[in-house]
């Protein structure tokens, strides 16, 4: 079964999260290239689950 946009959402955030927590590359003020992207494809997936939800609630 494919996963659902929650699923992708959450896996998104969780490797976001497991990146900034062990990246010497990253700070809080600067991404590496690698956090840049797991943060866009976070991003995206938030905003589109969120749009769904409200959607569905609407």
């Amino acid at each position: 079964m494919a996963e659902s946009l929650y699923e992708r959402y959450m896996k998104a955030a969780a490797a976001n999260r497991v990146h900034g927590e062990t990246c010497e590359g990253c700070s809080p003020d600067a991404r590496c290239d690698t956090s840049q992207r797991l943060y866009e494809s976070f991003s995206r997936l938030q905003d589109a689950y969120l749009v769904q939800k409200k959607q569905k609630r609407g």
